[in-house]
């Protein structure tokens, strides 16, 4: 059995699901994506090949292992987007909670069910239907639960907004002994540098005290400010709007002090070996033409 355990981003890792790049499909039609950057890839003739894919996967995945950490992948649906495990479900304490997402990506649970089969059932949660949540948009932080929404009218018509306020009041409800603070993030359908398609997006922390941040993520001016009180504006790492693009802020932490990060963030991880981080570089730019990182492609199912 899995005795899950993950409290925060940054614990040493012991095991987690990788997603996979190897039978990804063929390349989407424009009304079929779900996200601009994808668009934009497509519409350009640079979508990503499925062997560059899963080239940089495997690399990611040699160093986890590297690390000990136990990696998980999910079974091969031919000619279909497995990548980001993140999306599909998420541990917080020890609860597996299964995301409501899109409802023509149900397979790709199905995929890890040999996984979930690990679990203790009454480990296992199901939200209503009613409630819309994904793993992106969900954060840990100590006592915290930091959680990404969009609270604009066209939610409804945003196929970028993804957990809804019933996702919230649900975590609140879930969890009642900690704080969950909810971050309305800004949305685009059709402006990638413009759309923060879940809080890692914009925001996550590393290390104990540390965080990497987009202050044009936020939709309200407070929220940026919470965080920037919460941690102090000299442990955050603020990012720009083409850092954010080419998603700075989706690294991936193996322990408070081991960072997975892309080898062309030159700023970024210059600034976290200053801070006393080691840095695992990895070609993942790719992966990113799709709008997602290190931290969509991973879930982590124990931490110490």
């Amino acid at each position: 059995m899995l005795k899950l355990n993950v409290k925060d981003e940054t614990s040493r890792l012991k095991a987690l699901v990788v997603g996979t790049a190897k039978s990804n499909g063929p390349v989407p039609e424009p009304e079929e994506t779900y996200d601009p950057k994808s668009l934009e890839h497509i519409l350009a003739g640079t979508y990503p090949k499925d062997e560059d894919m899963v080239n940089e996967m495997e690399t990611f995945v040699r160093v986890l292992q590297k690390h000990d950490v136990e990696v998980f992948r999910p079974e091969l649906i031919p000619d279909y987007n497995q990548i980001f495990a993140r999306d599909i479900a998420f541990v917080i304490d020890d609860l597996f909670i299964k995301s409501n997402i899109l409802p023509d990506r149900e397979k790709e649970l199905k995929a890890i069910q040999y996984v979930v089969d690990q679990i203790a059932p009454e480990k296992i949660i199901k939200p209503p239907e009613e409630v819309h949540i994904e793993g992106g948009d969900v954060m840990l932080w100590n006592d915290h639960i930091f959680v990404g929404t969009y609270k604009g009218a066209d939610y409804p018509d945003q196929i970028t907004a993804r957990t809804n306020m019933h996702g919230v009041r649900f975590i609140r409800e879930l969890f009642p002994q900690k704080e969950v603070r909810e971050f309305d993030l800004v949305k685009s359908g059709t402006e990638a540098r413009d759309n923060a398609l879940h809080l890692d997006c914009c925001f996550q922390p590393v290390g104990r005290d540390k965080g990497i941040i987009y202050k044009g993520g936020f939709r309200d001016g407070k929220d940026y400010e919470y965080l920037v009180k919460l941690f102090g504006k000299e442990n955050l790492f603020h990012i720009t709007r083409d850092e954010m693009y080419y998603m700075f802020s989706n690294v991936f932490s193996i322990a408070p002090d081991v960072v997975v990060s892309e080898r062309n963030f030159t700023r970024l991880n210059n600034w976290l070996r200053e801070n006393g981080f080691e840095v695992e570089e990895v070609a993942y730019a790719e992966i990113s033409k799709q709008e997602g990182l290190f931290r969509c492609s991973t879930m982590p199912l124990i931490r110490e």
